[in-house]
């Protein structure tokens, strides 16, 4: 936790040592994600695996849709563009594999909901489907009919929000039992008292602000950073500053797994993947609209849109049999190796 005020001090009085600040303010979101994480684990004991994942990607996510606002505000469109492929493709690889592999070190074979963890992956899916369409737009008939191209993102974008509005309802009332999970504590000596809501809300809500302010001070010095180290923007974007701006979910995704509770843990990854995509995403071209020079469109890139493609694939055909070990741990993270060596090699004007 030392590493929040040196952060700020070094954000203020040294603002052009970018490495030092990029290093001080990404060690300082780790603990702070810790918190979150353990809040996460506590709401989940009185709520239900679903609601605790749905909470936690919830305060995750509000650092990243803060930090997305600022860009957006500057009319940073590729910025934002980047940083919402890199989360989804980061939760559903990165968060969910090392989550697999850290669980599977510890236990032969884990158990959650199969019929759970399809409906999160099938979502995955329409939300790729809504950010193919406004893509292959762009590259065929934009040119030809450009207005076009703002219609279809901003009722794309209303379409999305209404289908993970809906998609709250089916996971959390109608059928809320596919998601709750079970766990049995029974065996574990070192379980104590769970926090009260209120508690665990007020860690949540304080970690989340934190977060939100370490993240912010971590992006103005990650892309001088990323200069002085030789690393392009889209690399960037995409891998280094998802990675850190979802540590919160990295951290309770991965105790969860530990303590062999795959439900939380994939409620957590996937459906922190679902929001950025149906909830985030759409709610950002929408904020456009009057935050900013001029609107954003759902046109992600070729290589974005493909990169999001094949991670949902291999996550829907890895997570939809309810069960999960090392090895399909260590092949979700394969994919997101290979993503990144491929970004890590394009240069900025040879951006996908």
């Amino acid at each position: 936790m030392i590493f929040i005020p040196v952060a700020v001090a070094l954000e203020y009085l040294a603002p052009g040592q970018h490495l030092l600040v990029f290093a001080a303010s990404a060690l300082a979101i780790l603990p702070l994600a810790g918190w979150l994480g353990r809040a996460t684990e506590n709401l989940a004991e009185h709520a239900g695996e679903g609601v605790g994942g749905l909470l936690n990607a919830t305060f995750g996510n509000a650092a990243e849709l803060i930090i997305a606002l600022v860009a957006l505000k500057a009319g940073l469109h590729d910025v934002v563009k980047a940083s919402i492929a890199g989360s989804i493709i980061g939760n559903i690889l990165l968060v969910l594999g090392a989550s697999m592999l850290a669980g599977g070190m510890k236990h032969h074979q884990q158990q959650y909901s199969s019929e759970g963890a399809r409906s999160q992956a099938t979502m995955l899916t329409l939300a790729t489907i809504g950010l193919i369409l406004p893509a292959a737009y762009s590259f065929s008939v934009a040119e030809q009919v450009p207005r076009g191209l703002g219609f279809i993102s901003i009722t794309l974008s209303v379409v999305l929000l209404a289908v993970y509005v809906l998609f709250l309802l089916y996971s959390l009332i109608t059928h809320r039992a596919l998601f709750a999970g079970s766990v049995d504590f029974s065996d574990d000596g070192a379980h104590n008292q769970p926090w009260s809501v209120g508690k665990a809300l007020g860690v949540l809500a304080i970690a989340t602000v934190f977060i939100a302010w370490m993240s912010e001070i971590l992006v103005g010095a990650v892309e001088p950073a990323a200069e002085e180290l030789g690393l392009s923007n889209i690399f960037v974007g995409v891998f280094i500053v998802a990675i850190l701006g979802n540590a919160a979910e990295h951290a309770s995704a991965i105790t969860a797994a530990i303590k062999n509770r795959m439900d939380l843990s994939l409620s957590i990854a996937i459906g922190s993947g679902v929001q950025v995509a149906l909830f985030v995403a759409p709610l950002l071209v929408l904020l456009s609209l009057t935050i900013g020079p001029q609107p954003m469109d759902l046109a992600f890139s070729g290589g974005l849109v493909l990169s999001m493609l094949l991670a949902v694939l291999i996550t829907g055909q890895i997570a939809g049999d309810g069960r999960s070990d090392w090895l399909k741990g260590v092949q979700l993270l394969s994919v997101y190796l290979i993503l990144g060596l491929t970004y890590f090699v394009i240069p900025d004007q040879m951006a996908p």
